[in-house]
């Protein structure tokens, strides 16, 4: 999974603190998690990205009812300056 977010210049340090939060909490406690980080675009430090790689959808989904992933997606709208995008990818070779 990606998800590419597009923060307000003024937010940009405060999603990166929410984020990171999300990224250390997801990686101690939420099983089938393979891979989970947040990246900054070189050229545009507006746009922060979640690259995730998880065991099966089943993690996936397991992850996203999770109470941290809900309080920090929520708090996640009060950052965006534009709409973001999610990307669902399945490995193929």
């Amino acid at each position: 999974m990606v998800a590419k977010n597009f923060i307000k210049e003024d937010k940009v340090d405060e999603f990166i603190a929410l984020a990171a939060k999300l990224v250390q909490e997801t990686v101690q406690n939420d099983a089938g998690c393979i891979h989970y980080g947040l990246y900054q675009d070189l050229s545009n430090p507006q746009v922060l990205t979640i690259i995730e790689e998880w065991e099966n959808r089943e993690a996936l989904n397991q992850h996203m009812a999770a109470k941290h992933f809900q309080e920090a997606s929520a708090r996640f709208k009060d950052f965006v300056e534009n709409p973001g995008e999610i990307n669902l990818y399945q490995k193929l070779a």
